[in-house]
């Protein structure tokens, strides 16, 4: 099996891994991340951020197919892994993101009681009734519990569960470099090819784990871990992907005022107006969602009497997002007060300040390390004992656990000389 890919170029799968991800790929609930853009609402600031979630899992599942090979070139490596526990691996990375909502993360803040995209994910592999469980079951009987339980960090080899999901993880390895592509910036830009082949197994504290191999190993994995960095605060967190998700945010909260008070649109998705009423959301109802469905939604409640909801769902169809304004770092209190006035200041204009003037506190750590021996990343040093990435690279001893914020206040454009006005007062000095 061969396919073309603007990240990758030839990605091939060979043998019984052919058979696997054919399989898995032909799945109504696989087929179904193609309507589910991989950035959510990140196009309506980059224009090439059209990819899907289809594309990102192919990724991932060929990166792990690659890490794979480097595994079995390692000492400890070597005649390790059974071809099950490869398979399982090569699966879970292609089904890592299969329970994700419309709209990317967003989806799962929205809605009244939500869970998570990965225990969606979970349960689209255990149920007897999805397409993926019968393929998983088909491949090898037992091979979808092993397959959830992996996605769950309980698998025996616990260094592949963290290569799913971890410090250093395929699915990362993979998106960085796809959304750099996407969106035609250079950040999340690094030397896969030098990463993986300076990853190596080492055990640590009785337990092997994927560690750098030696210090020439380090520089692609700070590059990977600043590329992670600068995305999220260029991309990811970028000023108007979160006033559309603002925008989003303000929607919802609307949709359910409406839903609970009886006065709900004609057009509503099964799975959101069960969520809003407090019902359990079946499994088959939640997997009818995606992007377009939402999208054609929203173009109903254009339509809809409620002048609110009508806003909000043109604003996200039409491009029309709120203004926002950044705020100083090191002035939480600040934060509080200019909210505050603000949202005084929308009231008066007749605006619904609960709704359209937020506080929003973008956030990241760039560089996670705990001091569980099995968390994070270790370095392997040739006469030396196994030391933390962070004590080896000055680079990442800096970003270690270093929380980073970018508060905003995100407005309507009509506030924009109250805002001027408000933030003169307060004494505020922004970027």
């Amino acid at each position: 099996m061969i396919l073309r890919d603007p990240v990758h170029g030839l990605v091939s799968f060979e043998g019984r891994r052919e058979r696997l991800v054919e399989a898995l790929l032909s799945t109504r609930e696989v087929q179904r991340l193609r309507r589910v853009r991989q950035l959510g609402l990140a196009s309506l600031v980059f224009p090439g951020a059209e990819h899907s979630r289809f594309a990102h899992a192919v990724g991932a599942a060929y990166v792990m197919s690659r890490l794979l090979s480097r595994i079995a070139e390692t000492p400890e490596g070597r005649d390790l892994l059974d071809e099950e526990s490869g398979d399982d691996a090569i699966a879970a990375a292609l089904l890592h993101d299969v329970g994700h909502g419309p709209f990317s993360h967003l989806f799962e803040d929205v809605l009244p009681r939500a869970r998570s995209h990965e225990d969606w994910t979970i349960d689209a592999i255990r149920d007897e009734g999805t397409e993926v469980h019968r393929a998983l079951e088909a491949f090898r009987p037992g091979m979808s519990e092993d397959v959830a339980a992996l996605l769950e960090g309980r698998h025996r080899h616990a260094f592949l569960a963290r290569a799913v999901s971890g410090t250093l993880d395929v699915d990362r390895m993979d998106y960085l470099v796809r959304d750099s592509h996407m969106t035609g910036v250079s950040y999340g830009l690094y030397d896969l090819d030098w990463l993986l082949r300076g990853l190596t197994l080492v055990p640590i504290e009785g337990e092997l784990q994927l560690c750098v191999e030696g210090r020439k190993g380090v520089p692609p994995v700070e590059s990977f871990f600043l590329g992670r960095h600068h995305m999220y605060q260029q991309v990811y967190h970028h000023k108007a992907v979160r006033a559309g998700e603002a925008v989003v945010r303000g929607l919802f909260a609307r949709l359910t005022e409406l839903v609970r008070e009886g006065k709900g649109p004609g057009v509503l998705p099964a799975a959101i107006r069960t969520a809003i009423v407090g019902g359990e959301v079946s499994l088959g109802a939640y997997f009818e969602l995606d992007d377009s469905v939402l999208l054609a939604a929203m173009g109903a409640w254009e339509r809809e009497d409620d002048p609110i909801l009508s806003a909000f769902s043109r604003a996200i169809r039409e491009r029309r997002l709120p203004k926002t304004v950044p705020l100083p770092v090191d002035r939480p209190e600040l934060w509080v007060e200019v909210h505050e006035r603000a949202r005084e200041a929308a009231t008066q204009r007749g605006f619904r300040a609960d709704l359209e003037v937020r506080l929003d506190v973008a956030v990241d750590m760039p560089f996670r390390e705990t001091d569980d021996p099995h968390e994070g990343m270790w370095v392997s040093l040739r006469h030396h004992a196994p030391q933390r990435l962070g004590d080896v690279s000055f680079v990442l001893r800096e970003l270690r656990n270093k929380r980073v914020e970018r508060p905003r206040l995100i407005f309507p454009a009509a506030l924009r000389d109250d805002l001027v006005r408000i933030l003169g007062e307060s004494g505020a000095e922004t970027e």
